[in-house]
Parts: C-alpha cells; sequence; structure tokens
C-alpha cells in the first residue's frame, strides 16, 4: 500500500504540472477536451491518494511531520473549490482551475517531502 502511495505521488505530481500548463495555454486558444480529461484526472489521482493515504493511517503507518496531512488535505481543497467559487465567464473559471491545480501540484511536493 505504500508503494502505490508514493507511485500515485509522482504520477499526481506530474500530471498536476501538466494539467495547470495546459489550462493556462489553453486561456489564450480553445480549451479542448484533453485540458477537460486532464483536470480530471488531476481530480481523480488527488481523491485516490488522499483515500490511500487513510488507507495507511488506518493500518496504523504514520508520516514522520504532520504538517503531511494538512498538505493534503490543502491540495484536495485547492482541486476542489473552483467547483465553489468559480465565475460563470469560462475564461475565469479555467484560470481559477489552472491556478488550483498549480497550487495542488506545489503542496503535493510540500507533502512529498514531509512524508
Amino acid at each position: 500500500m505504500l508503494t502505490a502511495h508514493h507511485v500515485n505521488a509522482f504520477l499526481l505530481i506530474a500530471v498536476c504540472a501538466a494539467a495547470s500548463a495546459a489550462a493556462f495555454r489553453a486561456r489564450r486558444t480553445r480549451a479542448g477536451a484533453l485540458v477537460a480529461q486532464l483536470l480530471a484526472l488531476t481530480q481523480t489521482l488527488l481523491v485516490a491518494q488522499v483515500g490511500l493515504g487513510l488507507l495507511l493511517l488506518s493500518g496504523h503507518h504514520r508520516a514522520h511531520d504532520h504538517l503531511h496531512y494538512a498538505y493534503g488535505t490543502f491540495a484536495l481543497l485547492a482541486v476542489l473549490s473552483p467547483w465553489l467559487y468559480a465565475p460563470g465567464d469560462p475564461r475565469a473559471r479555467l484560470l481559477w482551475f489552472a491556478v488550483a491545480t498549480l497550487l495542488a501540484a506545489a503542496l503535493a511536493v510540500r507533502a512529498w517531502m514531509t512524508a
């Protein structure tokens, strides 16, 4: 389970960075299905990462630094926040998703560093 958590962490960081870059680029051009799929994949991987972390906690595996849990929680909240707070304008909404995904990538890196 710990190996799956580590592999998913690296995959999550890479996909977050790629999705954020694609969303920033798509603001200048037309956003296609690839951007939407990357953003959805980011959210899915982040929820899976939190789920794996909760399974590890239930098996009495603890992170060395308690901030690890805060960074994971904040990354999840960052990715989910555009669904609640982003404006209706498509370009502005895409900017919210791009920034939130970039923030989630930074928080995921920090969570990896405190693991």
